[in-house]
C-alpha cells in the first residue's frame, strides 16, 4: 500500500495520536529503534508508514508497511525533523495481580516530565525493578517524549497507573516502603534493603505528598557535596535503585 496524501484519513487519524485524549488503544512509534525495539518485544503493531526508498529496511513488518513521502511523516511525527518512519501499535495491558509476586516496584507520584518518565523506566529496566507505579496524577506513559526517552524499555518492564490510594494501600501493605526525601534522617548509603520493597519518588517540583510519606515505612537521602540541594529526579532515582535494588 502507497499514501502520500497529507490529507488522507488515515494520515489525519494518525495524527490525533500526538494527543494523549486520542491514545485510548493506540500509540504512536517514531523512527526505526522505537519500532523494531517494539516488534520484537512483542508488541503488536497495526502499521508503519515508511519512506518509500527506506522499504527495505522494513521487510520483517510485511503488510503492516505503508510507503509515503517525507510530508506525511512531517504531518504524523511529533519531533522538529520526521524520521523515516512512524508506527502505531496496540497498548500492552498487565494484570495487576503480578504484583502480588513482585519484590523490587518503583513508584513514581505525580510525575510530569515525560522525558523523565522515560529515561527513570530505562533505568528502572536496568536496575532490576519489577515493575513501576505511576500514581496521582502522571504524564501519559505513551506520550511519543516518553517513548523515545526510555529507548525501547517502556516495553521490557510492567507499568500501571494507580490513583486510588486505598488501592496502593492495599496492593503495597506487606511490602517495605521507602520515601526518598531531601531531609530524610537516614542516608542512602545506611539504608539495608529488605525485600519486597517499594521506592516512591515525588514529583520533580513537589516532592513526594504527605500522604505517601506517612505511608512509609522507612525514608532515606542521598548524600551531596554542601551546598547542592537537590538532583534532577531522573538522576536520583538512578543513585537511589543502584544502592536499594542491586
Amino acid at each position: 500500500m502507497e499514501i502520500t496524501s497529507v490529507n488522507n484519513d488515515l494520515v489525519k487519524e494518525t495524527a490525533k495520536l500526538q494527543q494523549k485524549k486520542y491514545r485510548d488503544k493506540k500509540f504512536l512509534l517514531e523512527g526505526y529503534k522505537a519500532i523494531e525495539g517494539a516488534y520484537e518485544s512483542g508488541i503488536e503493531i497495526d502499521y508503519v508508514f515508511v519512506l518509500t526508498q527506506k522499504a527495505d529496511e522494513y521487510k520483517f513488518l510485511g503488510d503492516k508497511v505503508i510507503l509515503t513521502n517525507e510530508a506525511v511523516l512531517k504531518k504524523i511525527s511529533t519531533t522538529d525533523s520526521a524520521p523515516e518512519a512512524v508506527g502505531v501499535a496496540i497498548k500492552r495491558e498487565y494484570n495487576t495481580d503480578m504484583l502480588k509476586k513482585s519484590q523490587k516496584v518503583v513508584l513514581l507520584e505525580n510525575i510530569k516530565d515525560a522525558g523523565n518518565l522515560g529515561t527513570i523506566l530505562r533505568t528502572s529496566v536496568a536496575f532490576g525493578a519489577d515493575a513501576v507505579i505511576l500514581y496521582g496524577d502522571s504524564v501519559d506513559l505513551y506520550n511519543p517524549k516518553c517513548v523515545r526517552s526510555a529507548v525501547g524499555n517502556l516495553w521490557k518492564i510492567p507499568v500501571f497507573e494507580i490513583k486510588d490510594f486505598g488501592e496502593l494501600e492495599k496492593t503495597f501493605e506487606g511490602f517495605n516502603r521507602v520515601a526518598t526525601l531531601p531531609r530524610a534522617k537516614k542516608y542512602l548509603k545506611d539504608y539495608k534493603s529488605q525485600l519486597p520493597c517499594l521506592v516512591m519518588f515525588g514529583s520533580e517540583a513537589d516532592g513526594l505528598s504527605d500522604k505517601l510519606i506517612n505511608f512509609a515505612t522507612d525514608s532515606v537521602k542521598i548524600e551531596m557535596a554542601e551546598g547542592v540541594e537537590s538532583l534532577n529526579l531522573s538522576v536520583s532515582c538512578a543513585v537511589v535503585l543502584y544502592q536499594i535494588f542491586l
